[in-house]
C-alpha cells in the first residue's frame, strides 16, 4: 500500500460541498496526490470522477492510488484550462454535477526540493509540468529590470518590487532558489508567520506557470460551458486568486448587467447562471489547522451552476 503523503486541505469542506450529489460526473481540475479525489469517490458511491493533472509524477502516484475504484475514475494530463475545455466537448454538461479546483502548487511539489519550488532547493525550477519550456531559472537570470518589477509587484505584492528587481540583476546569475533567497533575504518583508522569501518564491511560480492566466481560462470555460446542475468549488492560497474568484463568482450571479447610471434595466434582467452558495470563503478549522499548517491560508468559495438555483 502506497503511504499517503499529505492530507488535503480543507477535506471536510470540500465532502460537505458535494455531499447532496448521487449521481453524474465530478471533475477534480488538480489531482495531484489524489486526496480530495478518493475522499469524494468514497462520500460519494455512485458518481464517476475525471481528474485532470500536468505533473506525471503525480498522476503516477494516483493512478496507483485510484486503481480501486476501477471504471469510475477517468484521468486526464495537460493544464487544467486546456483539458477542462476538452471535457467539456466530450461529456454531457447536463452530467456534471461537480468541478473541484485546489489551485496553486501542490504538497507533492513543495516537498520534492529537486523541482525547486522550496527556498531551500538546490536548483531553480519551478515547472508543474517539467515538458514546459519556461522555469525559474530563466525568468530570474533572463528577464529585464521592468519585467522582473512586473512579476514581483503584481504576482508578490512586493512594495519595494523594484530594489529587489534591481538587487537579482546585480547579483546574477542565480544557480539555486536557495541562493536567490538567501541573497535577496534582507529585502522581504519579515513576517512571524511565513519565510521570508515565500512572497518572492510565490511571484516567480506564478509567472512560470501562468497560474492567474490559468484560473481565469477555466473561470472562463466554465461561464461559456452551459453547466446547468455543477456545484463549482475553488481552493485558493492567496489573496490574487481569491479575488479572482471572488469576483468572477458576482459576476456569475448577476441578473442585471446593465451599467449603474442606467435609470431602468434594458440588459433582460437574466444573466445569472447560478447562485453564490459562500459569502464568505470557507476556511480551515482549529483542528485542521494544527494538522496542517499548509491550510492556514486556504479559502475556498462555492458557486452552484444553473437557472433554477438563482
Amino acid at each position: 500500500m502506497q503511504n499517503t503523503p499529505h492530507i488535503p486541505v480543507l477535506y471536510r469542506e470540500v465532502i460537505e460541498t458535494f455531499s447532496t450529489i448521487d449521481e453524474g460526473i465530478i471533475i477534480d481540475c488538480t489531482m495531484g496526490y489524489g486526496g480530495h479525489s478518493s475522499m469524494i469517490l468514497d462520500a460519494n458511491p455512485n458518481i464517476k470522477l475525471i481528474a485532470i493533472d500536468q505533473d506525471q509524477t503525480a498522476i503516477d502516484f494516483s493512478s496507483e492510488r485510484l486503481a480501486k475504484y476501477g471504471d469510475r475514475v477517468s484521468i486526464k494530463k495537460g493544464r487544467f484550462s486546456n483539458v477542462i475545455k476538452e471535457i467539456l466537448e466530450e461529456v454531457d454538461v447536463s452530467q456534471i454535477k461537480g468541478i473541484l479546483a485546489d489551485i496553486g502548487v501542490s504538497s507533492l511539489q513543495l516537498d520534492q526540493k529537486e523541482r525547486g519550488f522550496s527556498y531551500e532547493s538546490d536548483n531553480l525550477d519551478m515547472r508543474m509540468d517539467k515538458s514546459a519550456p519556461l522555469n525559474a531559472e530563466t525568468v530570474v537570470n533572463e528577464y529585464t529590470q521592468d519585467e522582473l518589477e512586473h512579476i514581483l509587484l503584481e504576482y508578490g505584492e512586493l512594495r519595494n518590487y523594484k530594489k529587489i528587481a534591481s538587487k537579482i540583476i546585480s547579483n546574477r546569475p542565480f544557480s539555486s532558489a536557495k541562493e536567490l533567497s538567501d541573497t535577496l533575504k534582507s529585502d522581504m518583508p519579515q513576517g512571524k508567520k511565513i519565510h521570508p522569501a515565500t512572497l518572492l518564491m510565490q511571484a516567480i511560480r506564478i509567472e512560470v506557470n501562468d497560474e492567474l492566466g490559468e484560473l481565469k481560462s477555466l473561470l472562463n470555460s466554465l461561464k461559456e460551458a452551459g453547466l446547468t446542475k455543477a456545484r463549482v468549488a475553488i481552493i485558493s492560497f492567496h489573496s490574487l486568486e481569491d479575488r479572482i474568484v471572488k469576483q468572477e463568482f458576482v459576476s456569475w450571479a448577476k441578473s442585471c448587467i446593465c451599467p449603474a447610471e442606467a435609470f431602468r434595466c434594458e440588459c433582460g434582467n437574466n444573466h445569472s447562471i447560478g447562485k453564490i452558495v459562500t459569502r464568505k470563503p470557507l476556511m480551515a478549522k482549529d483542528d485542521e489547522l494544527k494538522e496542517n499548517v499548509r491550510s492556514r491560508s486556504a479559502k475556498m468559495r462555492v458557486f452552484q451552476m444553473g437557472k433554477k438555483y438563482e
